[in-house]
C-alpha cells in the first residue's frame, strides 16, 4: 500500500494537468514559467499564450538567461503520444528547478479550448467533448 501512495504522490508533486496550468496562468501565479520544448517550426504553429520558446537541446546552455532561478517550471510537448517534456522536465530538473511536466500536452491544451498563440494571431478551438466536458467541470478534483 505504501509504493502505490508515494507513487501517486510523486506524480502529482512532479506532472500537473492542462486546466490547472490554465487556471495558473490566468491567475497570474507568481514564478510560474511555462516551457514550450518543441522546435521553432512547431513552436511557430501556435504555442501556449506567455509560454518561452526553450527546446530540450538549449535548455542546458539557454535556461538561466530566459528563467529566474527559483522559478516553478512547467514544460510541454506535443501531446500524450511524445516525451518530449519529460526529457525537457529532466533537464531542468538537472539545474535544480522546481518543475513538473504538463500532461496532455499542446494537444491536450487545444482539444480543451484554451487560447493559443500562432501565426493568425490568438485564437482557440472548440473544447473537444471527448477530453473536457463542455459547459461543465469535470469533478475530478
Amino acid at each position: 500500500m505504501t509504493s502505490a501512495i508515494e507513487h501517486f504522490q510523486n506524480r502529482l508533486r512532479f506532472e500537473t494537468d492542462v486546466s490547472d496550468v490554465h487556471h495558473d496562468l490566468e491567475a497570474g501565479t507568481p514564478g510560474l514559467v511555462v516551457i514550450d520544448s518543441r522546435s521553432t517550426e512547431s513552436w511557430d504553429q501556435g504555442h501556449i499564450p506567455g509560454a518561452v520558446h526553450l527546446p530540450t537541446r538549449q535548455i542546458a546552455a539557454r535556461a538561466a538567461e530566459l528563467v529566474p532561478p527559483g522559478s516553478a517550471v512547467v514544460t510541454y510537448c506535443w501531446g500524450p503520444g511524445c516525451n518530449g517534456a519529460t526529457r525537457a522536465a529532466l533537464e531542468f530538473a538537472k539545474l535544480g528547478y522546481p518543475v513538473k511536466e504538463m500532461i496532455g500536452g499542446y494537444e491536450y491544451w487545444v482539444r480543451e479550448g484554451f487560447p493559443t498563440d500562432g501565426p493568425a494571431g490568438r485564437s482557440s478551438r472548440p473544447v473537444d467533448d471527448l477530453t473536457a466536458p463542455v459547459g461543465a467541470a469535470c469533478g475530478c478534483a
